[in-house]
């Protein structure tokens, strides 16, 4: 008998094994996250559309999208994206060139790119991504040369100079923050020093920061607000004022969904970087305790499936995908609670961005099976 030739398949990850405990994870933030923002946005999209389900039907279908982007792109093996390291910084870098050339500008700030009425991208978001492939990339070919300050440390914080530079043009200083935390991350996990990150950022970074926020009006107003709200509570303080009613208002078990008050119009927008107060105010203490614990489950995930990766390029996209996620939690509860100054930052799988949920589900949860799928029997080494 002759044996019938095995065809070629479109990936060899298509059987993979995948892990269920972060796609369910992934899958419980995404459903609550939907349900907080129904309730949220419900008064704000009565108030501009008369239609109470218009930013929620948005949101979902998104989120259907980026789940079948999950699956799809979970298929294709991880290292399909290795060689292509050096074009993920050039598309990097002309997305954020061409926001500041034809981008329009909101509330002061350039930051989206519309081609229709109802069809526009933020490019930061891609950025996040687009770096965590460029350095995970290009900190695999110089892995011999890390340790050491100017060749390893120094040349590879060079590289992220011109994305930096491009996103505080826009202003996009909170983007800027994530980017630089997710690439430090990596770089740390790769082999550079500790140390050198430490020097440089008391004798380099820290000043920048200081200076940009001197040199600019309103950063230097947020800092001023953080400090004593309620000396502003009819204008920058506002929104922090309002957000601290919420959550404390909320108490153990919170009011019950749809209950909040706050979401009438007193806090602005709080289907956005503010629905966690929301949620704070609705399901109480016991409420973001679980979701807090979901995304301490989210984290713990990626660093194991990081820690199991059978090359360095794998682990390198798990831990700066993860990273990702933790420092935009992070923050987002940072402001919302007011213990730290407000910036814009969206809080995963739960703010209202249309585009910005694809990319966090497809991010987010495509390592779920593309990278810990190749893990049945290695074990990577600790490289830092």
């Amino acid at each position: 008998m002759t044996k019938r030739k095995k065809g070629k398949s479109f990936s060899s990850f298509l059987n993979n094994p995948v892990d269920f405990t972060l796609l369910i994870t992934i899958l419980l933030l995404l459903s609550i996250g939907l349900v907080m923002l129904l309730s949220a946005s419900s008064p704000s999209a009565l108030s501009e559309s008369g239609n109470s389900y218009s930013y929620f039907s948005k949101q979902a279908f998104f989120a259907v999208a980026g789940l079948f982007a999950m699956w799809f792109i979970s298929k294709i093996d991880y290292r399909f994206y290795q060689k292509y390291g050096k074009i993920a910084y050039i598309v990097a870098i002309i997305l954020l060139i061409a926001v500041l050339a034809v981008g329009r500008r909101i509330n002061g700030a350039k930051r989206w790119l519309y081609f229709t009425d109802t069809l526009s991208i933020q490019p930061s978001e891609l950025v996040k991504f687009l770096m965590i492939i460029f350095y995970a990339a290009i900190l695999v070919k110089n892995r011999d040369d890390l340790g050491k300050y100017c060749k390893g440390f120094i040349k590879h914080c060079l590289l992220l100079g011109p994305v930096i530079l491009l996103l505080i043009l826009e202003p996009h200083f909170s983007a800027s923050i994530v980017i630089i935390g997710i690439v430090s991350i990596m770089m740390i996990m790769a082999g550079c020093k500790f140390w050198h990150f430490l020097a440089t950022g008391a004798t380099v970074g820290i000043p920048a920061i200081i200076a940009l926020v001197i040199t600019s009006d309103y950063r230097l107003q947020r800092v001023v607000t953080f400090l004593d709200p309620w000396k502003y509570a009819t204008d920058e303080g506002w929104q922090v004022i309002q957000s601290l009613y919420a959550i404390g208002s909320g108490g153990l078990f919170g009011a019950g969904l749809g209950e909040s008050k706050q979401k009438y119009l007193y806090i602005p927008e709080p289907h956005n970087d503010f629905i966690f107060s929301i949620l704070g105010e609705e399901l109480g203490f016991i409420g973001c305790a679980v979701v807090i614990i979901l995304f301490a489950v989210f984290i713990w995930r990626g660093i194991l499936i990081a820690m199991k990766s059978p090359d360095m390029f794998g682990s390198l996209i798990a831990i700066g995908i993860t990273a990702q996620v933790a420092i935009q939690v992070i923050i987002n509860i940072a402001v919302v609670t007011s213990s730290m100054p407000a910036t814009g930052m969206p809080l995963p799988f739960f703010s209202y961005r249309r585009y910005s949920i694809v990319y966090t589900t497809l991010r987010n949860g495509s390592i779920a099976e593309h990278i810990k799928g190749q893990c049945k029997t290695k074990r990577l080494k600790m490289i830092v």
